[in-house]
């Protein structure tokens, strides 16, 4: 997502979480898990830096590899609802959006949810916004963008981090080879700025 659509969507949706007012503090969050073999990196990696992050997770996902969800959990990180089959709202219907979300509810228990693509009406907004923490980022690393290198994400990732940052990443296999390379770089950075990376807790 560009900037300017992400400016578009802050003035659309101000009850949106956009970032954490904690200058010590920084959020990773990883979309569209459990995936095996990169679910398990990415728990083995945060834990080498002492690091907690929160994972926006697929219902589908849950449903398939319940055991890589319950290890999420067990390593003591936060879940959050993504959807059950990574819908794009802007193309569906409220009702069919909201069973979807329901869904995965089923598997997810959350009181956080991240829409798929940043891709949600303002009806489907108020629809689930009484039972959810809608949480956006602050920082799109672009780690899915398979024309985008590595180092470039990287560099794209770390440009102006500062405390309080909710940085967005993914638990795929799609981007596993950008998020490989930037996710411990990421942690190194936050350890000399003297940064903690939490788990989010609204």
């Amino acid at each position: 997502m560009r900037i300017g659509q992400r400016n578009i969507l802050r003035r659309l949706f101000p009850g949106a979480v956009w970032d954490i007012n904690d200058p010590e503090g920084l959020y990773l969050t990883f979309d569209d898990g459990p995936t095996p073999g990169v679910t398990e990196w990415i728990l083995n990696t945060l834990d080498r830096y002492d690091a907690k992050a929160t994972f926006f997770v697929l219902g589908k996902n849950v449903e398939m590899y319940p055991d890589l969800y319950a290890m999420i959990l067990e390593r003591g990180h936060k879940v959050g609802n993504h959807t059950y089959s990574h819908q794009k709202g802007w193309r569906m219907s409220l009702g069919r959006y909201v069973e979807d979300v329901d869904l995965a509810s089923d598997f997810v228990h959350s009181e956080l949810f991240r829409p798929p693509y940043a891709q949600i009406t303002k009806a489907q907004i108020e629809a689930l916004s009484h039972r959810f923490h809608m949480v956006m980022w602050s920082v799109l690393s672009r780690d899915y963008n398979r024309k985008l290198s590595p180092k470039a994400c990287l560099r794209g990732t770390l440009k102006g981090l500062r405390g309080g940052d909710i940085v967005s990443l993914h638990d795929s296999a799609k981007s596993f080879r950008n998020t490989s390379y930037v996710l411990p770089a990421l942690l190194r950075r936050a350890r000399e700025m003297g940064l903690e990376c939490k788990i989010l807790e609204l």
